[in-house]
């Protein structure tokens, strides 16, 4: 057995046995590893009557059993699962082999943890993996980062188990340290911008359109047919579609409205405040599911308030405006997360090229659609580009729907109805392309109770005055 299998995963639960199985299925032997004897069992029983896959619950056993250098991936959750793991596998390696993080581990705790294994001899990168289950098997977007030297041991497996784009791998080597981990994070986070505002709209088409759920499958399916294309308006469409098992209604009516985070989105917010980006849609997706768990205090609260009834409108030329803004805030929320990327790249030295990873984004991840095929060209056009925005080839896409996210949001705001994703899209696209803020006001403001000084539009320098009471 020892020094017979090219690649090993240790985690091998949805996510982890997938993955293992998509890399035996494209050609390279795998061994896994799991302290669950039964998770053990079930690979081997799913891996067949074939020298492709193996596993073992004995680290030992598991180590041994990877050629040189070994190429170790982690699919545990992330924190202290995984330095536990590392540390168990610590005494069983040689200098040289490779660990690889495939979990949503914390940035800083990946260059921590590189910087740690470094002074031991081993390699250790983090690889951001999307796609969920399915994508784990037939597919994923990879997103590594770290030694680049290191890199090139897991590349050709890499390469051949993720997702392709019109023949092209979505996996690229994305820059060193915590590159990958950190671009999976800000992917996570345009994750939770996208979903909220697919739940906003899909809320005014039931609200204010009376759509019923046949009519908002067979509304969500024909825009995956045109520019909305996306997994995530795809599977929108298939969960309006869905019966219930335990009573005969719809099932995403009967599923409570409480919807739970892992922290991913939740650091990208913190980490852009951290920046001085404003991602002001990603925010707003986190605050928004924090207030979902306020189930008993809303129900409270709607018992306290009146709330208007949503006044008519023409169904076919309300569902026209709904695609027009879903496509505006989409686009808002790409811009808003490639342009924390590229200032973290500048703060981290991650030397990030926005256009290649919009390129491995557009098959096997969450987050993949149409529209990113058009970003990734905006960005090959121009690598400095500062913003999708400043892009020539996004005026007319924007220019040609923000009058539709206008009106929507006026009519959510007049009739109660919360679209606090696509209201702050708006707000976003109005303040940047403003080139005057009151903001004038504030920095007065800040100079009168504090002498914070101030600077002026005349003349170069600081200010600072003494105000009259």
């Amino acid at each position: 057995m020892a020094d017979t299998y090219d690649f090993g995963l240790v985690g091998l639960g949805v996510m982890g046995r997938n993955f293992i199985l998509n890399v035996a299925d494209n050609g390279f032997s795998a061994f896994g590893n799991d302290l669950d004897e039964e998770k053990v069992s079930a690979l081997i029983k799913e891996g067949g009557d074939t020298a492709k896959v193996n596993a073992s619950s004995d680290v030992k056993t598991f180590v041994q059993a990877l050629t040189t250098p070994r190429k170790i991936m982690l699919l545990v959750p992330a924190g202290k699962i995984v330095d536990s793991v590392i540390e168990g596998l610590l005494p069983h390696l040689d200098e040289g082999d490779i660990i690889i993080d495939g979990g949503n581990s914390f940035y800083t705790d990946t260059d921590r943890r590189e910087a740690y294994l470094k002074e031991k001899g081993i390699n250790f990168f983090g690889a951001g993996v999307s796609g969920g289950a399915e994508g784990a098997r037939k597919g994923p977007s990879i997103m590594p980062g770290g030694s680049k030297e290191a890199y090139q041991h897991v590349k050709p497996i890499f390469e051949a188990v993720s997702a392709k784009y019109k023949g092209e791998p979505c996996v690229a080597y994305l820059g060193p340290k915590s590159a990958g981990n950190y671009v999976k994070m800000v992917h996570n986070g345009i994750e939770y911008g996208l979903m909220q505002l697919t739940s906003e709209i899909y809320d005014l088409l039931k609200k204010a359109g009376g759509l019923t759920n046949d009519e908002l499958h067979k509304t969500y399916s024909d825009w995956n047919e045109g520019r909305l294309q996306s997994f995530l308006v795809e599977i929108t469409s298939e969960i309006f579609d869905q019966k219930d098992d335990l009573t005969d209604n719809d099932l995403v009516d009967m599923i409570l409205d409480k919807a739970k985070q892992k922290g991913t989105g939740k650091w990208t917010s913190q980490n852009a405040m951290d920046l001085g980006i404003p991602v002001p849609t990603i925010d707003i997706a986190v605050s928004m599911r924090e207030i979902s768990a306020l189930k008993d205090e809303r129900v409270k609260a709607d018992e306290l308030y009146d709330r208007p009834s949503p006044k008519p409108v023409n169904k076919a030329d309300f569902t026209s405006k709904a695609e027009q803004a879903l496509y505006f805030a989409f686009i808002i929320t790409y811009a808003q997360g490639m342009h924390q990327l590229a200032d973290a790249s500048k703060e981290y030295g991650y030397e990030l090229e926005l256009g290649e990873i919009a390129k491995i984004w557009r098959a096997g991840c969450i987050i993949r659609a149409a529209m990113l095929a058009d970003i990734t060209e905006a960005y090959q056009a121009d690598e400095n580009l500062q913003n999708l925005l400043l892009s020539p080839s996004f005026v007319e896409k924007v220019q040609s729907t923000v009058d539709a996210a206008r009106e929507l949001v006026s009519y959510g705001a007049t009739n109660g109805i919360p679209l606090p994703g696509l209201s702050n899209a708006l707000t976003y696209f109005d303040a940047y392309t403003s080139s005057r803020l009151p903001l004038n006001l504030i920095q007065a403001q800040r100079d009168y109770f504090g002498s914070h000084t101030y600077e002026r539009l005349d003349r170069d320098g600081i200010f600072h005055t003494e105000w009259e009471r």
